[in-house]
């Protein structure tokens, strides 16, 4: 039984908790409590090439990056770490919604500019074990909010997880391999969950600026500090 299944049977049987802390949730509160909302770990407006609010002292990680721009409205801490693992590890749906109206409604101008937007692909292992897609979820809940379409164009395959991975070895360039399928759009949203080295953002923008895109922004719903 996929996470997806076991989370809509434990749904109907059980009274609805904060996704983030876990507290029974009162009548006006629909998916996250109202201390978990105001505990959200927005980040102020830093750098549009890596999406960091500030640079060490080696300078911009994303300079030799395929992709134009990247942006996170989240810091990847606290609730917003917990509304993550609730959507990808406890099959959490409806939390696809709010997370992506979030990232809409913040959403800076350079990235409002786009065609269509291209969701990371996950692991075809992980997909199939979850039942869904966390970053195709995402994708689907801000396309609409955008009035954008979603294009499934790049496909993932091997690789190991990158959850718990160092970072030499997330950015390996032979850790897993990203296909294109088909001519992507001209500008792209390019949508994961969390922004953590970038590695993965920047395999998927190279797949779609070498097969003729001439513009990706990469979005994520939090940046790892």
């Amino acid at each position: 039984m996929s996470i997806r299944a076991v989370a809509e049977l434990v749904a109907l049987i059980t009274p609805p908790v904060c996704a983030a802390c876990r507290a029974p949730l009162d009548e006006a509160d629909r998916l996250v409590c109202a201390a978990c909302m105001r505990a959200l770990p927005w980040l102020r407006r830093g750098c549009l090439r890596c999406g960091l609010p500030r640079h060490r002292r080696t300078g911009c990680p994303a300079a030799g990056a395929a992709f134009a721009a990247a942006w996170a409205p989240l810091a990847y801490e606290g609730v917003a770490r917990e509304l993550l693992q609730a959507l990808k590890f406890r099959g959490a749906l409806p939390l696809a919604g709010l997370m992506a109206a979030q990232m809409v409604a913040n959403l800076p101008p350079p990235f409002r500019d786009a065609d269509a937007i291209v969701p990371v692909p996950a692991h075809p292992g992980r997909r199939r074990r979850r039942g869904f897609d966390p970053a195709g979820r995402l994708a689907a809940a801000a396309a609409r909010r955008l009035g954008l379409p979603v294009d499934a164009g790049l496909r993932r395959h091997g690789g190991r997880r990158q959850v718990g991975a160092a970072r030499a070895e997330r950015r390996d360039p032979h850790r897993f391999a990203i296909e294109l399928r088909r001519p992507p759009p001209n500008r792209v949203l390019l949508l994961d969950d969390v922004h953590t080295t970038g590695a993965t953002l920047d395999a998927c923008a190279r797949a779609l600026v070498a097969g003729g895109c001439e513009w990706v922004g990469a979005v994520s719903y939090a940046r790892t500090l």
